[in-house]
């Protein structure tokens, strides 16, 4: 499998990589991404071979179907990893919530949210091609809370590779910067930063595109490349999910193979979403993908409007931190493969320059047809956790807001996947708030407090966090942060 350019070629890139090109090195020509120059068809007739398959065979299947030029033996060895969540036999459990609403539970491996769904394997597959080319990388992440704690977790220790992870401080739960600040491998490096979390990201992508901060990692023998979902190898894994949560729905008998369902995913960076647009491309039988946001609905206006508009918006903090995000990159990605090339290269020129972009009537409509969106506020959020756990579930404030797009965006009364991405322990103060009342709850005594009320246990890996050292104390300036890493690699 190739994979092609989202704003074109430059003529320094190539115009076509392979896969380990495009994880090793993930900005494209004019600061754009690599995308898959086709996808693989798994029809009614592959999914009916995959009835049987653990999550495990089903994820080696797709990836055999990608043809990435993976070694099998490093596949295996990546894929392994998902014997380290809650259940070996189905890392990734669904879970009727409604009668017709299924929640697939993204957040039982090591850091307890969706992104060891992906970073768990990639960690392997990334170090594995450094090795073998003998070549050291420093990994950039830049995190809202989720991404950094599960990229620290898979690349902590593992030979030629150095990470280093820069958070908004403020930005995160209290679990998620202990996820971080509290690592101690010699080769990680977590930098605080005093900002919102588009401004980590900002510095992410600027210095994957700088040729003065990569001649400088050269003069050190470093290789650059990202752990963030701007990286396909982060996406060949989450398109892994949609397809096992749709066979659980017909192993459980809510659907028939071939009846349709809609994908109900938080908006955070779209890299979810964009896991599910390419399994329904690819032949996942999906009515429409639904795209929850929370009050910073800067994707609900694109979807209902088509405008991306930020000229007078700023980020918002709310009750579920991991969406507080007003540049989501993946949609570059959605653009390009409806769109083309020199359509998505002058609409991201336009948000770099302009700060908006307008889509056309028909490109709206081609974007109505596969995703709706809505979004929720926080004191909605809290009423949909309060009542399902009256109901007999509980969950964090980013699953909630995909029960509002439950209420809101369906047209027709077909079965939903919910996908949950973060355990209720990494934002118990918000849980907390919502069943009891309580407020100004720290992260422990909300543990404690929700442990109690649903006769559940903390888990060990969450309860430990709080009597570890703090390890990781660098807390700067956005401005500082280029000077910060370089200072790490020394």
């Amino acid at each position: 499998m190739n994979f092609i350019e989202t704003r074109g070629n430059d003529g320094r890139h190539p115009e076509k990589v392979s896969f380990s090109e495009a994880i090793l090195t993930p900005i494209a020509s004019y600061g754009g991404l690599y995308s898959p120059e086709s996808l693989p068809q798994l029809d009614e007739s592959f999914l009916s071979s995959q009835m049987d398959s653990d999550y495990k065979t089903l994820a080696r299947n797709i990836l055999t179907a990608f043809d990435i030029d993976i070694d099998a033996a490093i596949i295996d060895q990546a894929l392994k990893l998902y014997d380290n969540f809650d259940d070996p036999s189905n890392p990734v459990p669904v879970v009727r919530v409604l009668d017709d609403l299924y929640v697939s539970e993204l957040y039982h491996g090591p850091t307890r949210a969706f992104k060891d769904m992906a970073l768990q394997p990639f960690g392997i597959v990334l170090s594995s091609i450094a090795q073998s080319r003998n070549e050291n990388y420093l990994i950039l992440t830049a995190t809202s809370g989720d991404t950094g704690p599960a990229a620290l977790e898979t690349f902590k220790n593992r030979d030629n590779v150095q990470v280093a992870c820069m958070y908004p401080v403020g930005g995160t739960s209290d679990v998620q910067r202990l996820q971080m600040v509290t690592e101690d491998a010699a080769n990680l490096k977590v930098i605080g930063v005093n900002g919102d979390f588009d401004d980590t990201q900002n510095a992410l992508k600027r210095l994957l595109a700088s040729d003065s901060f990569r001649k400088t990692l050269q003069e050190k023998n470093i290789h650059l490349s990202a752990a963030n979902s701007v990286n396909f190898g982060r996406i060949i894994f989450q398109t892994i999910y949609h397809v096992h949560s749709y066979l659980e729905l017909v192993r459980q008998n809510a659907i028939t193979l071939g009846e349709k369902v809609y994908l109900d995913v938080p908006s955070g960076n779209f890299g979810n979403a964009l896991g599910g647009y390419y399994a329904m491309k690819m032949g996942l039988p999906v009515e429409k993908i639904l795209i929850a946001s929370n009050k910073n609905n800067i994707l609900t206006q694109l979807i209902n409007t088509g405008i991306y508009d930020l000229r007078t918006l700023e980020v918002v903090p709310t009750t579920s931190p991991a969406m507080d995000i007003l540049i989501s990159s993946n949609i570059e990605r959605i653009l390009f493969d409806l769109f083309g090339t020199e359509r998505t290269k002058k609409l991201m020129h336009l948000l770099d320059t302009e700060k908006c972009y307008e889509l056309t009537a028909k490109e709206h409509e081609q974007l109505q047809s596969i995703f709706a969106a809505d979004y929720c506020e926080d004191h909605e959020g809290k009423v949909y956790i309060r009542d399902t756990f009256e109901k007999g579930y509980l969950m964090d404030p980013h699953t909630a807001t995909c029960f509002k797009a439950y209420d809101t965006c369906r047209d027709m009364p077909l079965k939903t996947i919910v996908y949950s991405t973060a355990e209720w322990t990494k934002f118990s103060p918000v849980i907390a708030n919502a069943l009891t009342g309580e407020t100004d709850t720290h992260d422990i005594d909300a543990l404690e407090s929700i442990a109690r009320k649903a006769d559940i246990p903390i888990p060990a890996m969450i309860s430990e966090l709080f009597e570890k050292e703090i390890t990781q104390n660098s807390v700067i300036e956005k401005g500082d942060i280029e000077q910060e890493i370089l200072t790490f690699l020394k």
